[in-house]
């Protein structure tokens, strides 16, 4: 399977099954971020930001009582039904942080795309991450990817600050933002709706179907097995 595009000027890629494995983000960051929240929120209580996302997670769970010990539980209950609320990314963000600096894992990149971005760099494309992780827990994981520190490479991060990922307007915002028309930027993700969304926005869209024959196609995207398939000019 190889996908060309001409006139792109920009790349905005998913995380999760697109440069990286799920099992990655679901046996290592969420089990860690799980066991180490109730003790990151009693030991950073007076941290300004954590005091912002603990009051976020109280007004999203209807708690009077940002201090309130059903805020931990909610967030763990968020974590366990894989609820992907803004607070619970930031917080868990925080505590990846921690696990990255210690060495207690590196984020895993597959094979072929860091010689891709270089690549796509060299060619003078602007590369930009949409994922639903926040941004710093996006920065983290670039910075410690088992390929050493990508984050050099990226122009700019996006999360679901900007609006959710199934969300037409979000690609139509990250457009803006980027400062280039949608047709110029191709979005690559292993979700189907997400591409839906961007392909509504007017982005150019590859599905990434690792392994192949994962791909669910519809004929609406074209699918590509690696970023080696993906050829862009």
């Amino acid at each position: 399977m190889s996908v060309e595009f001409s006139g792109i000027r920009a790349v905005l890629t998913d995380i999760e099954g697109t440069t990286s494995s799920i099992s990655f983000v679901k046996d290592v960051l969420f089990p860690y971020a799980r066991k180490h929240l109730p003790t990151f929120v009693a030991e950073h209580r007076d941290d300004p930001e954590v005091c912002r996302w603990l009051s976020a997670t109280a007004t999203d769970a209807g708690i009077d009582d940002p201090e309130s010990p059903r805020v931990v539980a909610a967030l763990l209950g968020w974590i366990d039904a894989d609820v992907k609320a803004t607070p619970l990314k930031a917080l868990q963000g925080m505590i990846w942080k921690a696990g990255y600096e210690s060495g207690a894992y590196r984020a895993h990149m597959y094979p072929e795309v860091p010689a891709r971005l270089r690549a796509w760099k060299a060619q003078s494309l602007k590369l930009y991450v949409f994922s639903s992780g926040s941004v710093p827990a996006q920065q983290l994981f670039f910075e410690h990817s088992e390929a050493g520190d990508l984050a050099p490479l990226i122009d700019g991060w996006f999360d679901t600050e900007t609006g959710g990922k199934r969300d037409e307007a979000s690609y139509t915002r990250i457009a803006a933002a980027i400062g280039l028309p949608s047709s110029a930027i191709v979005f690559l993700s292993d979700i189907a709706a997400e591409l839906d969304a961007a392909k509504a926005a007017g982005m150019p869209t590859v599905q990434l179907c690792r392994p192949p024959e994962s791909c669910t196609d519809t004929g609406k995207h074209p699918c590509a097995a690696d970023f080696q398939a993906i050829h862009l000019a």
